[in-house]
């Protein structure tokens, strides 16, 4: 692993001490590789994934922030679908900058709360 990556769970795990997903507010929680963009919602309670959505399917050309931003408003739709309100967002260690934030003010945007 690179300096980088180890940077990134250090700061991952010590988040994770503090935020937790119950079945009321389950956690929304995102992963970005340099290609691609994922978001799911977890109770980690119960230890299953109640919603996802990621940028794999989207066949177009768009800027990733676009692309984030699309998957922000997927998995919003998504967890409405599944009865879901409120979220806790866990940025999984990434800074809240460029396409995690799209991402996540787009999921605002479209109506969840967090």
């Amino acid at each position: 692993m690179t300096t980088k990556e180890l940077r990134r769970i250090k700061i991952k795990q010590r988040v994770r001490k503090h935020i937790s997903g119950t079945a009321e507010r389950p956690r929304l929680t995102v992963f970005r590789s340099n290609k691609q963009i994922y978001a799911q919602v977890v109770d980690d309670l119960k230890g299953r994934t109640l919603a996802v959505a990621s940028s794999l399917g989207m066949t177009e050309k768009a800027p990733k922030k676009e692309i984030a931003s699309r998957v922000g408003e997927l998995i919003a739709q998504k967890s409405k679908e599944a009865g879901i309100e409120a979220v806790v967002f866990d940025r999984n260690g990434y800074l809240y900058h460029g396409r995690v934030k799209e991402l996540a003010e787009a999921a605002r945007k479209s109506g969840l709360k967090f």
